[in-house]
């Protein structure tokens, strides 16, 4: 008869609800390099017996881990604040362990109070400091070792000479002075532990940046040139200036001539027709390479070396598509679709058809071949300066891809930053995220009433997605000029900014459309594409434009990296004001106590009052406070008094408060 096997012995604490984790820890949640993270979890065994709970933690595939321990934060839950050191992936996992001691500690005293004494808890409670000390010893906390050590002895000493109860009674009193130094202890071992979990570490830009997309074919100072690399750097001064802390640049390599589009779209390209940048690939060069127009590698290098000089960062387009004259076309036949013809199928969007860009065939035989030339364009340009990626168009790659892509490349550099730009379906937006993009474009352009902005950023800052999606927010891009600038004139420019800067820690504008104002749709009636638009003409601007509301948005910037509180999306609240047209949301930095109350006025034809009805908690008052808030934006101050304050708002003058809470009115 065959012995049984042997169960092995259950853990005597469970751990679960860990959090932040991404669908059951299949994606890593997100975290950001020198900012505090909190993870949390419920850790809990059978009976009463109490538990300690530690957080350990170490870089993916380091052999050795650190310990925190956790707080404990009522019923069962406990939370550690990590703050990761560098970019990268954390491993992550909650132990659990019954803590002995205190279970020893609340029993024995349970007893004495009851005039009930046992004996055994004074021996017992020897054996338990005597093993603490030798832990505390071992961590490095000497002085408590040594009290330990004398509370073991004077229980040893007392189950001995018969002074059980008053000598118990004295060590329970003063173990209290060991509280500090066992909180900190390393775990004696694990009673429980939860899966492993991973948190994806990003720098800074990561998670908060402020982006400027320009055109360098439109830079040249003079009107009738075309610009160049060497005249974007000239222009380094102004994005400064600005504010922005990331320059974008569409595709700057060679551009196909063979069913080149011209200005304004058409079908049919004139003499002298630039074309546009997505239609990648010509004699000259591929992804790899420079358009000549622009200049050279050594431009290039030149302008990345000048942009870091004005603290500025280039950020490229990743646009994994060809034009016909790309050489891969030839070289590569097999990494592209082709049609029953024999020709290679150019990309549709039916009834739309772009004859001047082929997408790539991500199910070609050559598959290995294809994804390791994608990798080495952004291989290349890592290898140039380059650490930030606009990526286009990711929702029409296949979802493995970005998640071999991203992982390879942070391979080479964990500080990489991939912006995803999918106006897609949320389902398909949040799988990007979810896979590694550290930033995604939002529906921002689509939300304008106070009941859209409010919910949809609510779920941004504080639903689910919050643990893996970080919204960059664009009022503006290439491709679309929205239906609330199109009508509202400059209060409505100044608006969606506020808007943008300060509901989202990151956002972007793309410029110098923006600034200056334009609101001409290429087709009246739709938020496309802008009439003559520099994605297929080059175009000159005027940047000392009277009407340019550059100056508007330097302010904006300079608020946004003055204050810890527009760093993060977390704090995020909206307050309640007695006008649906009046939006007020406010952001707070526990840690610096820094806070910003922002109100902005959705018309952008008519004045509009109201009473903003605040959380003072919310931005790290009390009730009743009475305080002062000072306007980044036109520089006005007012002693506000408790939690309702009116507010007027006159676009003529300025669709929006911009408030920084500098303390109590005197």
């Amino acid at each position: 008869m065959s012995t049984p096997a042997r169960r092995p012995a259950p853990a005597h604490v469970v751990v679960e609800a860990v959090e932040p984790t991404v669908d059951g820890g299949r994606f890593p949640a997100k975290a950001v390099a020198g900012v505090p993270c909190t993870v949390s979890a419920d850790v809990f065994s059978h009976g009463h017996e109490p538990v300690r709970a530690h957080l350990r933690f170490r870089p993916a595939g380091a052999r050795s881990w650190k310990t925190l321990p956790m707080v404990a934060l009522g019923n069962d839950r406990f939370a550690a604040r990590l703050v990761p050191e560098q970019p990268g992936t954390l491993e992550i996992e909650v132990l659990g362990e019954v803590d002995r001691l205190e279970a020893w500690r609340h029993d024995a005293r349970r007893r004495l109070e009851a005039a009930r004494y046992d004996p055994d808890d004074a021996p017992v409670g020897a054996a338990l400091l005597a093993e603490t000390a030798s832990r505390l010893a071992a961590a490095g906390r000497a002085g408590a070792a040594e009290e330990a050590e004398r509370l073991s002895a004077t229980l040893a000493g007392a189950a001995e000479d018969g002074s059980g109860p008053g000598s118990l009674r004295g060590v329970l009193e003063r173990l209290g002075s060991l509280d500090e130094a066992l909180a900190e202890l390393p775990p004696a071992g694990t009673d429980g532990s939860s899966p492993r979990y991973r948190l994806l570490v990003s720098r800074q830009a990561g998670a908060f940046s402020s982006w400027y997309e320009c055109f360098p074919r439109s830079t040249s100072p003079e009107p009738g040139r075309a610009g160049t690399l060497a005249d974007l750097a000239e222009r380094l001064d102004y994005v400064e200036r600005l504010g922005f802390d990331i320059l974008y640049l569409p595709p700057i390599h060679p551009i196909g001539t063979t069913a080149r589009k011209g200005r304004n779209n058409s079908p049919r390209a004139e003499p002298g027709d630039v074309g546009s940048p997505w239609a990648i690939g010509s004699p000259a060069g591929g992804h790899l390479s420079v358009d000549p127009g622009l200049g050279t590698l050594e431009d290039f290098d030149a302008l990345v070396a000048a942009a870091s000089r004005h603290g500025i960062e280039i950020a490229l387009d990743l646009a994994f598509q060809c034009s016909p004259d790309h050489p891969w076309v030839a070289e590569h036949p097999d990494w592209f679709a082709h049609r029953l013809d024999g020709s290679v199928a150019c990309a549709e969007n039916p009834p739309k058809r772009y004859e001047d860009v082929y997408p790539l065939d991500f199910d070609t035989s050559d598959r290995e071949g294809l994804w390791a030339a994608l990798l080495e364009v952004v291989l290349f340009w890592h290898s140039h300066g380059v650490r930030i990626f606009r990526v286009d168009n990711p929702h029409t790659k296949p979802f493995g891809f970005w998640e071999w892509l991203l992982a390879k490349a942070r391979q080479r550099d964990p500080g990489m930053v991939f912006l995803a730009e999918a106006f897609t379906r949320p389902k398909v937006m949040h799988r990007l995220a979810k896979l590694g993009f550290d930033l995604s474009y939002t529906y921002f352009t689509w939300r304008n009433t106070k009941q859209e902005l409010t919910e949809y950023f609510e779920e941004l800052a504080h639903g689910p997605a919050s643990r893996y999606f970080r919204p960059c927010v664009w009022p503006n891009t290439p491709d679309i000029l929205a239906f609330s600038l199109q009508r509202g004139g400059r209060p409505a420019f100044v608006g969606r900014l506020v808007l943008a800067a300060c509901l989202s820690a990151s956002y972007g504008i793309y410029g110098p459309p923006f600034e200056l104002l334009l609101d001409q749709p290429a087709t009246p009636g739709t938020d496309g594409d802008y009439l003559d638009s520099e994605k297929y003409e080059i175009r000159h601007w005027d940047l000392q434009d009277p009407r340019s509301i550059a100056e508007v948005v330097a302010q904006v910037n300079r608020a946004r990296h003055d204050h810890k509180a527009l760093w993060s999306n977390e704090s995020l609240r909206f307050h309640p004001v007695d006008n649906e047209q009046l939006i007020c949301w406010s952001k707070h930095d526990a840690e610096s106590g820094d806070a910003v109350v922002c109100v902005v006025n959705l018309d952008p034809q008519w004045p509009q009052s109201g009473f903003v009805d605040l959380d003072l908690g919310a931005i790290g008052l009390d009730d009743g406070a009475r305080f002062v808030v000072h306007d980044l934006l036109d520089g006005s101050t007012y002693a506000w008094g408790g939690q309702h304050n009116f507010v007027l708002l006159d676009p003529a003058r300025s669709p929006a408060h911009l408030l920084h809470v500098e303390g109590p009115a005197r």
